[in-house]
């Protein structure tokens, strides 16, 4: 009887009246992250296909080099992922890698792991901060003590598939003017709890497929701090790595403005270990959603702005980041005012409409997932169809609210200045000098 009503209510509608209700799918989240996607990826797989021989030309010319690559980890407290993370660089496709760890004053035994590690030859160089500097200086530190032409950047949580190095390395060989490269995060531990398994729905389609499409669009705006590859030059030019939170999107931003390109490499694979329990995602999700005021919308807002360095590529990246993750956030809100006072009486209606709208856009955008990354799914990942039921509600209502809340703090308080992700001292700084 319900259902029937809602059908019915559907029926009754009016062009006009679905474009009020329904706009925000219509309008914008549909065009944007359904078709667009769809368009993009549609003309990407064949242009690989034919781009074929100019990738085996390039593999070719990056094993006559054999250019020595410095893979960078830092990180704290992260002592039972290093044997991991140290046995996929071991078994890697490219072996002409020195691996750097750096432990930034960590309190667990990571110390006596590494240098275990170290002594088995597992680990070419390993340096312990007594005193916690933060990521960024952890990165700097390890940076320092390298020797690579291409640096990779590692979380410490993470681990590589077996040709991920090979791989993320490619593109700089196809194309000179490339300054970096994004490697694809997938989720390590989506078994553990309902909350690593969304998240690994999550990363599949924002990641892997989203940072796709963008990169094909010339508008990639991060190079993930979990696996990305730099060009030692670039890195040099720019000192390494600000004070963060948020030092990934913030250094690609500092790639593009030097006018070179940044692209992402959806088949180099790094698996990362997220957040276990919501509590701990929210915090997460709370310190990255306030990097995207700190750096897009203060730091580097001169992108948006007419000067003699202006890039349209540039612009449109920051600006598409800003309009639909920012204005678009608050946007929902006062959708769902406008539904609430003109249209009360359709509230269950619309609600369990836009609900569906959503699982079906969902199901589409998973899909298309599934077939740009077929050749490197797990099994578990098809499973995953199971849960798409719940991505409207964790991506529509929690990351929503943690976003807002994020947003909010960070524009009034300037609230990641005072996250223990950095020592005080170090965000102290970063205040002072506008960081």
């Amino acid at each position: 009887m319900w259902i029937e009503s809602i059908i019915e209510f559907v029926q009754g509608l009016s062009t006009g009246q679905i474009l009020a209700y329904f706009w925000p799918f219509f309008l914008l989240d549909m065009t944007r992250y359904m078709l667009l996607d769809f368009i993009v990826i549609v003309f990407y797989m064949p242009k690989k296909y034919f781009k074929r021989r100019e990738y085996a030309l390039a593999r070719k010319q990056l094993y006559k080099e054999r250019p020595l690559v410095s893979v960078i980890v830092p990180g704290k407290n992260e002592g039972k992922h290093i044997p991991r993370l140290a046995e996929s660089f071991n078994s890697q496709t490219y072996k002409n890698i020195e691996l750097i760890i750096v432990d930034d004053g960590s309190d667990d035994d990571t110390a006596t792991i590494c240098r275990e590690l170290e002594r088995q030859g597992k680990i070419d160089c390993f340096i312990r901060n007594e005193v916690r500097g933060g990521k960024a200086s952890a990165a700097n530190t390890a940076l320092k003590y390298s020797s690579g032409k291409y640096i990779v950047h590692i979380d410490a949580d993470s681990h590589l598939a077996y040709d991920a190095i090979e791989t993320i390395l490619i593109p700089f060989f196809q194309d000179a003017t490339i300054g970096a490269v994004g490697g694809d995060v997938r989720v390590a531990n989506a078994d553990k709890t309902f909350a690593t398994r969304l998240q690994s729905i999550e990363y599949i389609k924002s990641i892997s497929t989203g940072r796709t499409v963008s990169s094909e669009l010339g508008i990639l705006r991060i190079i993930a701090g979990a696996h990305g590859a730099f060009r030692r030059d670039v890195l040099d030019r720019l000192y390494g790595w600000d004070i963060g939170p948020g030092l990934d999107g913030d250094i690609t931003l500092k790639i593009r403005k030097l006018g070179y390109k940044v692209v992402h490499e959806p088949m180099a694979i790094c698996y990362t270990n997220v957040p276990v329990t919501f509590r701990r995602l929210s915090k997460q999700r709370f310190r990255w959603d306030r990097s995207m005021i700190r750096f897009r919308v203060r730091k580097h807002r001169d992108i948006l702005l007419p000067s003699a360095e202006f890039s349209f590529s540039n612009f449109v990246a920051s600006f598409e980041n800003i309009f639909f993750n920012l204005v678009l956030d608050f946007k929902w809100w006062i959708y769902f005012v406008q539904i609430v006072i003109w249209n009360p009486e359709v509230l269950e209606y619309i609600f369990v409409i836009n609900y569906v709208l959503y699982f079906l856009a969902n199901v589409v955008e998973y899909s298309l997932a599934c077939i740009l990354l077929h050749n490197s799914l797990r099994r578990r990942d098809y499973l995953h169809y199971l849960f798409l039921p719940l991505i409207p509600l964790y991506t529509g209502l929690y990351l929503r609210i943690v976003r807002t809340y994020a947003y909010i703090m960070e524009l009034l308080h300037g609230a990641s200045y005072n996250d223990k992700w950095n020592p005080w001292k170090v965000s102290r700084v970063a205040k002072r000098e506008k960081l």
